[in-house]
């Protein structure tokens, strides 16, 4: 792909960065660079979307289909600063780069077969204010720009957020976010096959509070596909 001279001179100026190291990205690089693209923990999972260690978590839940992410997260890891940033230093761009890498990295293997459209995991109007965008929906534009699926924001919605999701554990984590959400035109999704579109999951209270919202609709069926994924252990 061509680069202007413009891009090029405002690269001169002010160099952009990777979100993971910190070096200069290359004139043709957007948000990571290919060192650290090629060194992330990936789990392969949309190899076998049906059965893996993140899928199990919504097993019983919701009618689930398939369960994916890209890399495995832990706290302090190579994509720490980089997931920070995304949510909280103003960095939108983040979210859309890495939803363009994910979903070229799951086409392959069919992972958005027969998916209708994308669902971004919805945040609470107060936290939409403050940061001044929801970080999963410009994960599902990535997505959408390279499966070309529609994004429907609007058909669930966050009412409440009572506590960070991040000290919580287990049983407590779903029950924070019990009746956090509320489904909306819901013949908009009837009969759907729907994508949860999400950034890090751990235990999945939040997308499993979201998930049975959704499948309150008739004959919805659900998929979930996050950036990270933190094993338990």
């Amino acid at each position: 792909m061509k680069t202007s001279l413009l891009t090029r001179l405002f690269d001169t100026i002010s160099p952009r960065t990777c979100s993971v190291c910190g070096q200069r990205l290359a004139i043709n690089e957007q948000v990571i660079c290919a060192s650290c693209l090629l060194h992330l923990p990936l789990t392969h999972y949309e190899r076998h979307a049906l059965d893996n260690e993140m899928a199990r978590l919504f097993w019983g839940q919701f009618l689930v289909e398939r369960v994916a992410a890209l890399f495995f997260y832990e706290p302090k890891s190579m994509v720490t600063q980089m997931i920070y940033d995304m949510k909280y230093r103003s960095m939108p761009e983040i979210g859309e780069t890495m939803g363009v890498i994910v979903a070229r990295q799951f086409m392959p293997e069919q992972f958005f077969e027969g998916i209708e459209a994308i669902v971004p995991m919805p945040i609470t109007r107060r936290r939409q204010w403050q940061r001044g965008y929801n970080q999963s929906m410009e994960i599902a534009r990535g997505i959408s720009r390279v499966t070309a699926l529609p994004i429907y924001n609007n058909v669930v919605r966050r009412v409440s957020f009572q506590r960070s999701q991040t000290t919580q554990q287990g049983e407590e984590r779903l029950h924070n976010v019990e009746d956090a959400f509320r489904l909306e035109h819901s013949e908009r999704v009837e009969g759907k096959h729907l994508l949860i579109v999400d950034d890090i999951v751990t235990t999945g209270a939040t997308v499993i509070a979201c998930g049975r919202e959704l499948a309150k609709a008739r004959d919805v069926r659900i998929s979930v596909l996050s950036l990270g994924f933190t094993k338990s252990g």
